[in-house]
């Protein structure tokens, strides 16, 4: 896929959605946090649910603290995984609370430090909470850079580095949440929505519906 052809999807995806953003519900650094910990292998929507009694009553590492690993999971019991995540919350937030005064560092090897934060969760902190420009690739974005011709690779840090390397210096803040929507909404996995699809004409998909 050559540039001119990059730039013109970035371009419709801006037009489409000038100020794209996480479906996540959150209201500080922390919040994001927690929220993204808990959608691995979740749906947005179900970490919504239970985040919404959560954080009524533990928005900061020390509440949350207070809560315990036990008191933690009566909240996200709804949520996939919620065991090991709870103990990773729970483990983070002690760390967060002894070594980054309860704030939410700005930096990928912090952020990794942290239990239940890996590449994937410390990039969308880097990017939503701090404005860098860098890519959280998930099962959308991996699907949807692979499957368009815009970035294809076999791992998602591949696929990352790929991305960062095409993509005009002006869409990459945004288009993280571009491609994340358009996988979640029209490139989906199964039968994708090619027909509606605002970039069909310039995808490399052979098998378009």
């Amino acid at each position: 896929m050559n540039n001119k052809t990059i730039r013109e999807i970035f371009l419709r995806f801006q037009k489409a959605t000038p100020k794209p953003t996480t479906e996540l519900i959150y209201h500080n650094h922390f919040e994001l946090l927690i929220a993204v910990i808990l959608s691995a292998q979740a749906t947005d929507k179900s970490v919504n649910k239970a985040t919404t009694n959560l954080f009524a009553i533990a928005n900061t590492p020390k509440k949350m603290l207070a809560l315990g690993e036990n008191g933690l999971q009566e909240y996200i019991k709804t949520i996939g995984l919620y065991k090991s995540k709870a103990k990773h919350i729970i483990a983070a937030c002690q760390l967060l609370v002894d070594q980054f005064k309860s704030r939410v560092p700005a930096n990928r090897e912090a952020l990794e430090s942290l239990p239940g934060v890996g590449r994937k969760t410390a990039n969308v902190i880097l990017n939503t909470c701090f404005g860098e420009p860098v890519i959280a690739v998930d099962t959308h974005i991996f699907r949807v850079a692979n499957r368009t011709g815009l970035a294809k690779g076999k791992t998602p840090l591949a696929v990352e580095q790929k991305l960062l390397k095409v993509i005009p210096d002006e869409f990459k803040k945004d288009a993280h949440h571009w491609l994340i929507l358009h996988g979640r909404y029209t490139c989906i996995a199964r039968k994708p929505k090619c027909p509606t699809c605002i970039i069909r004409d310039l995808c490399e998909y052979s098998f378009k519906t």
